[in-house]
This record gives C-alpha cells, structure tokens and sequence, in this order.
C-alpha cells in the first residue's frame, strides 16, 4: 500500500510539473535535459560489500555524513548528524564512539532537527598525529547549533528568520591515538548566524594533496551554504561581503583573521579586494555538500545541490563564481519553476559545471541532489580506474565521467551499478533489504554519499540502515 501511495504522489509531482512545463513562456523550461540519463548505456558494475555498522540511537539508524581516513592512528571516521563521532578500525570489524560532540560538558549543544541540520562535517589536520608540530591533536568539527547567545561573526543579509548558528570548532586531543578523545572543551573559531533552516553547512576538508612546505598545506576549506529557503531570497551567494553562498580558505592555526581566531591565507583571492571577505576561495554556490582533490592533477571538484531543476558538479579554481543565483547549472535561473534556454553557458566569468541534470530524469526520485563526489586514481577496481565518481542523494544513484576528458556541461556521465551477491541491486534496495531484516519500515530514500578510505577504498554511507558499504573488485 505505501508504495502505490509513493507511486501516485510521484506521478502528481510529475504530471503537476509537466502542467507547469505547458504554460510556460517561450524560451523558459522546467526540464533543460529531456533525453533520459541512459539506463543502461556505458553502465559499470561494480561489486558492493558490507563493511561496517554504526549503532542506532533511540532506535533511529546513523544519520551518517562523513567518513575520513586517519592515517597516523590506522583509523577512520565517522559522524552521525545528532553528536557521535566513532572510530572505525580498517577491517570494518571495530567500530567505538571516538567522542559525542553533542555531550553536555562541551556545551556545543548540536541543533539537529529535521534533515539538514546537525554536526555537518569534520576534518583531522594533517600534523594530527606528529608529535612537536602546531597541529598535533588537532580536529575539527562543523556544526549547527541551538546556543545563539555568542555574537556571530558572519551575519546574513537582513530579512531572514536567524534560526539558528552554525560554528566552526577545534578539539585538541593529548593523545591522538587514544580509543576516545582525552582532550579539553573545544575552541570556537567562527560562527555564523543562519537566516533559514536549510541550506547550513556543507563540506570541510583539508587539501590532501599538499605538502609541508606547500602554499596549501595545513588550509583547510570550508563550504558555507546560500543560507537557505529558496532561490537565495537574501542575494548573499554574488555578493562578496557576505559569507552564505561561498567556498572559504582559513589557517585554522593563524591568527589574523579579523576575530584573531585564525588565519587568512595570503594568497586567497580576494585579500586584496575591497569590500571582499578575505575567507573566500570561490563563490556562487548554493548547497556544496561536497568537494574532492584529483590526485593525480589537483583538480578540485565541487557538488552542489540545486534549487528545483539543476543538479551540477563543477571544477573550483581560485576565485571562480559558480554562477548561483544569477545561473542554475548552465542555465539562467528564473525562479523555482524554471530556467531560461536562451545563451546557455553565456557568461564568460562563470565557470560552469562539467555535468549537470535534470531534476525530473525518470531514474531519479522528486528533490534528487547531487551529493558526494570523488576521483579514484586506485588500481583495486580497474572498471572505475581514472573516473569521478557522483552521485544522486535520494536515489542513490551513482554516476561516472572521465577524470583526464572532463566533460563541458550537460548529461556527458554514465552510471555506476551496484553487484550484490551476484544481483544488480540499487542503493535503495540494499538499504530496504536490510531495513527489513532489522524489522524496521523500509527507508524511502537512500541519502547516499561518498568517502574515500585508505589504498583508495570508495566507502558508501547513507541514513537508512546504520550501515556503511565499500566498492570492491
């Protein structure tokens, strides 16, 4: 019964939106991509495995976000959306919470209702493990919170709701390879008052690709979303004197900032421009749920969810203005009901995605996303050696394009499918089969997203069944 309920509110969806699409002015369009993703057309297949299981809170499965690779402790991360930080050990078989952000005595107070709000991300320093250097012990977290009684450093335009805050905090651990964090409270290096619910944070990472010595090394960047509603109602993400719609690049080490609580980097972009945050790497971004360092080339790659129509993943370049709200994708952005056709890709000082789709391609679900993107330069799994790898958050699709022929822009990507136990099965199916096994009520949507473990081990977590996932050969 449930699923001819979803079966007809997606045909209303669809049919609601094809009304739409009939009485449109000329030239305006709510599907820019009306040939189909290939189903099966240049598919991949690639063996999916079980790899690790993160426990339930209150019966509630992970609300898994991140995973990174410590390499100095031989262990990996991951968060759930509500405080937990857990280690895993590198066989999967050993998973104990590393520290719970949201326990009392931190006094973080993690906001956490509803889907998109909670502890976002986090990122190890690459010093974390070497004893004698500024970042020994050092991590990071990224979260929203209910405590808005410190001042915020970074303020919306004015019209918003001001919900909540989202902080950017340090942990300082005494001994990094410690079973759980033996450190103090930890140190708040900015906070940002959000206008709207939605749209809080975003990705957080340190360049993997840097070396001691290197201008990169030890910067960490930060994804700050448009502040959320829709369609940018506060026009914050163009505008360079406001931080919601950007990309940001800080020493979290430093201490010139304007707070002194850390560090602009002096090669940012924007240093040296007047009414400019010095923080911002790249703006124009509405939702970057994830960014991702090609290995090989240094290639940054971006996924950002878009407004109704337009899912995108773009290249990031020192400076680059990724277009939104002005454009969605490669398509002038009208509203939440459509996007101009005319002089597409007309604006020589945006930098454009290399793929995009349409949110109404009949291999996705309604409100498809695109989330985690990363680049496998690894050797275990030939079939996807030298290929980005994106996918769908919803419908836990994966998709796939050249690493070394980037793509200019539309549908030029093929999918990812999943093998398990000699079946074609979806990311969806896997996450139902084990719901059902659990006694739980099937999920309805996957939530997947991408990490990279170590020797280039592509891990797949999701919100439905507490379950992480691994590629294999």
């Amino acid at each position: 019964m449930a699923f001819l309920v979803r079966v007809f509110a997606t045909a209303l969806l669809f049919a609601s939106l094809s009304s739409a699409q009939a009485t449109l002015p000329p030239g305006q369009t709510n599907d820019p991509f009306p040939e189909p993703i290939p189903a099966t057309e240049g598919a991949i297949r690639v063996n999916v495995a079980e790899f690790a299981s993160l426990p339930d809170i209150e019966g509630v499965a992970a609300r898994m976000m991140h995973a990174v690779n410590e390499p100095g402790s031989r262990r990996l991360f991951v968060n759930d959306m509500r405080g937990p930080l857990y280690s895993v050990s590198y066989d999967g078989k050993t998973v104990a919470q590393y520290v719970n952000i949201n326990a009392p005595n931190w006094g973080v107070s993690v906001q956490s209702m509803g889907r998109e709000r909670g502890f976002q991300t986090f990122a190890f320093h690459p010093q974390f493990n070497q004893a004698g250097t500024p970042g020994y012990g050092k991590f990071y977290t990224y979260t929203d919170t209910s405590n808005m009684m410190p001042a915020a450093d970074f303020l919306p335009n004015s019209g918003g709701m001001n919900t909540h805050d989202t902080v950017l905090l340090e942990w300082t651990a005494k001994t990094p390879t410690a079973a759980t964090y033996d450190g103090g409270p930890p140190r708040e290096l900015f906070r940002l008052r959000q206008p709207f619910a939605n749209h809080n944070g975003g990705h957080m990472a340190f360049n993997p690709n840097s070396t001691p010595g290197g201008a990169d090394f030890g910067l960490l960047y930060v994804g700050v979303a448009d502040g959320g509603s829709g369609g940018d109602p506060l026009n914050m993400a163009q505008n360079l004197g406001f931080a919601f719609g950007k990309v940001f690049r800080l020493n979290p080490l430093g201490n010139n900032s304007r707070n002194k609580k850390y560090g602009i980097p002096p090669g940012n972009p924007f240093v040296n421009t007047a009414g400019a945050l010095p923080e911002i790497y790249a703006y124009g971004v509405r939702n970057p749920q994830r960014f991702f360092w090609d290995p090989k080339n240094g290639n940054m790659f971006l996924s950002d969810i878009g407004q109704d129509i337009v899912e995108e993943v773009s290249l990031v370049t020192p400076g680059a203005n990724l277009g939104w709200n002005v454009w969605e994708g490669s398509f002038r952005f009208i509203s939440r009901q459509a996007v101009t056709t005319e002089n597409r890709r007309g604006d020589p000082k945006v930098s454009f995605p290399v793929v995009e789709y349409g949110q109404l391609d009949p291999l996705l679900q309604p409100n498809s996303a695109a989330n985690g993107v990363i680049v496998y330069r690894g050797t275990q799994i030939p079939q996807i050696a030298n290929l980005v790898l994106f996918t769908d958050m919803p419908s836990g699709e994966i998709f796939y394009f050249s690493a070394d022929k980037l793509p200019n822009g539309g549908q030029d990507f093929r999918r990812i499918l999943l093998r398990y136990n000699g079946t074609d099965r979806t990311m969806l199916q896997l996450i139902q089969d084990r719901n059902k096994a659990q006694g739980k009520t099937p999920a309805t949507r996957s939530d997947l997203r991408l990490a990279m473990g170590p020797d280039s081990q592509v891990l797949l977590l999701n919100k439905g069944d507490g379950t992480i996932r691994q590629l294999v050969r």
